[in-house]
């Protein structure tokens, strides 16, 4: 019997079924070295070690080698050359194509890959031009778009196509959101918002009213069209003194000759539909009537709210005793209808916060007194210089009266005015020539209040997602450029946060409110988001933003094996929120972008 030269090789036995004392089925696994040899021409095995106490990796070692595989440590049997954020430009990419962004931005052709890049960059991560510009080549957008190497002239280059493809890229907007079919109700909302400048050398750049709070700084006005649901369909920017009923003049235009669009309803804020602009709105340069009316809806001012309910005018506390709605009429508004409405909640909330701001100016007040009657501060003069130093900080000057002399101070309250400007507390009157049959008093308000949609568009451009603000170029057209790219991003993350709700904190089905002046409530499905933050599976809820850099984390490896120079692209293993997040969208997760 020879056992020399025999073959050695791992076997693993597995017993199943074996019932203890106890009555408990258990499996046993175990596995053998053994060597093969012949014995009087029989093939025989013979156990050379027992293998079971040792690690499964180490047994799985020894069978490799034995088959004659050359074993290498991990670390040097691959290696990564390069790993790039790969998840939140993808899914950028794949959301405007699944909206058909590349062929509305304009034909083939590199301005076209560089103005897409430069939409999809100010979602995943906005920054100035010339970061962009470097941010490219650390991630998978730049080599798979072919923007990698762009320089700052490219990028310029492209921002000036893209402004002259405006008008062709609203058109084709309006045309998908405001055209009759897709807009039965055939209404817009128009609201106007303003970003300030950093220079001083941008003719559109002037002084004006700040929506950011940024006095004394120049700015620009840009006025933002939607359709009915917040959807962003054209934006034009204006000099930074520009007033809302300009703006509302020029955007009318755009919607008549430019979109071609007949007999739509605009929304606007009040101030911004003026009797002016309304006269103005259905009637041609040359003073002719135009046959295609334009309807509108707006809300009144303060002033005309008040002469509504002076000498028992129309408006009276009495209509509101079972409704906090009302459709009145006045011979000062002719041909229009008025729809009143009380908020209490509204009501109750201002009058805390004029007492709470009359307050806070009293205690402003109330050293400087002291000092005027301790005789520290003296002369009608200085006294005037400190009591005006604080007195208009919360913009209740109006509601104090201010008696000085060269050693007294006295300020009190101007009672009866506070309690006039309290009567109006939780009011707003809406006009409208939209005939009721066209739509009724509750629709007129909830398209008034469909306002907050531009609203929240503009907190998306300017702060929580796009970072518009402050503006950097000198050009005016270089700024249009600007603000158009803010916008397209804007409408891609408009279909992203719609997309991916059941992964946000984003109410899925908001209640529709049976009363349209009650305020908007929460689904109870978003507040169990909000206080449970783990989705049933037990995966956290996140942010808009949060989630971007959750699918940042989904990288493109370069990787090389062992023993060869070529390198092979391979996706990190997508977690299950990042494979959710591309399912909701309706697409694969690509391993490169083209």
């Amino acid at each position: 019997m020879t056992r020399d030269g025999g073959k050695v090789h791992v076997v693993r036995v597995t017993k199943t079924g074996y019932v203890d004392k106890q009555g408990r089925r258990k499996d046993y696994s175990s596995a053998y070295l053994r060597r093969t040899y012949r014995d009087g021409g029989k093939v025989k095995n013979e156990t050379v070690a027992n293998l079971s106490a040792l690690p499964d990796h180490v047994i799985d070692w020894i069978d490799a080698g034995l088959k004659g595989q050359q074993l290498v440590p991990a670390a040097g049997a691959v290696t990564i050359t390069r790993s790039l954020p790969h998840g939140h430009v993808a899914a950028g990419h794949a959301m405007a194509g699944k909206l058909g962004l590349p062929a509305l931005l304009g034909p083939v052709c590199p301005q076209r890959d560089l103005a897409l890049a430069l939409i999809i960059s100010r979602v995943a991560a906005p920054a100035s031009k010339l970061s962009t510009l470097t941010w490219w080549a650390d991630v998978t957008l730049g080599p798979d778009l072919g923007v990698a190497g762009a320089s700052t002239d490219d990028i310029y280059a492209a921002m000036d196509w893209l402004e002259h493809r405006q008008d062709a890229i609203e058109a084709g907007l309006a045309a998908r959101h405001l055209a009759p079919e897709a807009n039965p109700a055939r209404m817009a909302l128009f609201d106007l918002s303003s970003s300030w400048m950093e220079g001083r050398c941008c003719p559109l750049a002037a002084r004006g009213y700040s929506r950011d709070g940024k006095k004394g700084r120049l700015q620009i006005e840009y006025g933002l069209l939607t359709d009915p649901e917040g959807r962003p369909v054209a934006v034009r920017v204006f000099p930074g003194n520009t007033g809302d009923p300009a703006s509302f003049t020029e955007i009318v235009k755009v919607v008549r000759e430019k979109f071609g669009l007949e007999k739509m309803v605009l929304v606007g804020d009040r101030g911004m539909i003026t009797s002016a602009r309304i006269s103005a709105l259905n009637t041609a340069e040359d003073g002719t009537e135009l046959e295609d009316r334009y309807g509108w809806i707006t809300a009144l001012r303060a002033p005309a709210i008040k002469k509504l309910m002076a000498d028992d005018g129309p408006l009276q506390m009495s209509l509101f005793d079972q409704q906090d709605l009302a459709e009145i009429s006045s011979p000062d508004f002719p041909g229009e209808r008025l729809v009143a409405c009380r908020n209490p909640v509204l009501a109750a909330e201002r009058a805390r916060k004029r007492e709470d701001l009359l307050a806070a100016t009293e205690k402003l007040l109330a050293p400087i007194i002291a000092r005027v009657r301790s005789g520290k501060l003296r002369g009608a003069g200085p006294i005037g210089v400190e009591t005006g130093k604080v007195i208009s900080k919360y913009k209740t000057a109006k509601h104090f009266t201010v008696t000085i002399t060269d050693t007294t101070l006295t300020v009190t309250r101007k009672q009866d005015q506070i309690e006039e400007e309290a009567a109006l507390d939780g009011f707003y009157v809406l006009r409208t020539p939209v005939p009721a049959g066209q739509l009724d008093a509750p629709g007129v308000v909830a398209a008034y209040k469909n306002l907050r949609y531009v609203e929240r568009d503009f907190r998306h451009i300017k702060s929580d997602d796009l970072d518009l603000r402050p503006v950097f170029h000198r050009l005016e057209e270089r700024v249009k450029a600007h603000v158009l790219i803010c916008m397209l991003a804007c409408y891609l993350i408009w279909h992203l946060r719609r997309a991916w709700a059941p992964l946000t904190f984003t109410d899925e089905d908001p209640p529709k409110p049976g009363n349209p002046v009650a305020p908007a409530t929460r689904s109870a499905r978003a507040q169990a988001k909000a206080s449970g933050q783990h989705d049933p599976a037990g995966r956290p809820y996140r942010g808009f933003c949060g989630l971007l850099d959750h699918l940042a984390t989904l990288t493109r490896n370069q990787v090389r094996f062992t023993g060869t120079q070529v390198t092979i692209p391979m996706l990190t293993e997508p977690t299950s929120t990042q494979r959710q997040a591309f399912d909701l969208i309706g697409a694969p997760i690509p391993l490169t972008l083209k």
